[in-house]
């Protein structure tokens, strides 16, 4: 039987959906995608229908984190 390869957008997609969710520089080292790269994933997903929220960073220097808030409807 063979694997099913998970892609990039997959990855992402199961960071954002962590409790703690994700932020650019976790999804860039996960992907190896450049930082604008990353953020052109997450556009696409809310494209796509997927609620992103943006949570600002808690301690000064701290990068904001990525939580998927609600999944797109499939059909």
């Amino acid at each position: 039987m063979t694997k099913t390869k998970q892609t990039k957008t997959a990855r992402v997609r199961a960071m954002l959906r962590r409790p703690k969710g994700a932020m650019i520089e976790a999804i860039c080292k996960a992907t190896g995608w450049q930082p604008h790269s990353a953020r052109a994933a997450l556009s696409m997903l809310r494209k796509a229908g997927a609620e992103i929220e943006r949570r600002p960073a808690q301690t000064a220097g701290a990068a904001a984190t990525y939580h998927l808030a609600a999944e797109p409807e499939t059909r």
